[in-house]
């Protein structure tokens, strides 16, 4: 690729950060934290769905630093719960991103309303939105992977609910990973099917393109 791929990733949460980062860099983008540009200003992540916020956080950190800007915004999606947490999956409890408290919740309310592990089925979404310097937003992708939710947690990796949500999905039936949580799975496996790796995968894919219409 010889288009420029330094990209800044608007977010604070430093374990999202080393994903996206171990995720794009063998792909030959170069990433930069908000820290490496003087910080970005909060959002308030405010949009119905996914994609508006990753626009959001993308348009606001690219006009703050003044640099390509690429935001995601990711979630939980329980059948068993009609979608929720959905877009409030880091404050489902309350306090953002007290991924234990998060965890237990969903434990809670899953045990009421489907103890079943049949009617635990679930996925991960992602949307992700690339901004240019000005601000406006050029791109967005989606990424999403099927899976269930575990009775208890599993696994010291990850981060999340990546302790409860064990693989199975139909894109890859025969996959080696499916039952096991993605916190058992390890980076380099769970990026090769999770929703965050599927986005921005297919984000790459098009910023030759990318750049060229908007250089």
């Amino acid at each position: 690729m010889t288009a420029p791929v330094e990209l800044v990733v608007a977010s604070g949460n430093a374990k999202k950060l080393f994903e996206i980062r171990a995720l794009l860099e063998p792909l030959g983008v170069r990433t930069l934290a908000p820290s490496d540009v003087g910080g970005l200003p909060d959002v308030d992540e405010d949009a119905p769905d996914f994609e508006g916020n990753a626009r959001k956080k993308a348009a606001s950190g690219a006009l703050a630093c003044g640099r390509w800007c690429l935001a995601d915004d990711s979630g939980l999606v329980v059948d068993a719960l009609h979608g929720a947490p959905g877009v409030f999956s880091a404050r489902f409890a309350g306090e953002h991103g007290n991924d234990a408290a998060n965890n237990a919740l969903l434990l809670e309310r899953l045990a009421e309303v489907a103890p079943d592990p049949a009617r635990r089925t679930a996925a991960f979404e992602c949307a992700v939105a690339l901004a240019r310097p000005d601000g406006t937003v050029v791109a967005t992708t989606r990424g999403r992977v099927g899976g269930r939710i575990l009775t208890a947690a599993s696994g010291v990796g990850g981060f999340g609910y990546d302790p409860l949500f064990a693989l199975d999905d139909p894109e890859v039936p025969d996959h080696p990973g499916t039952g096991r949580s993605f916190a058992d799975l390890g980076p380099e496996v769970k990026g090769a099917v999770s929703h965050r790796g599927r986005a921005l995968r297919a984000l790459v894919e098009r910023l030759p393109d990318v750049f060229a219409e908007h250089a």
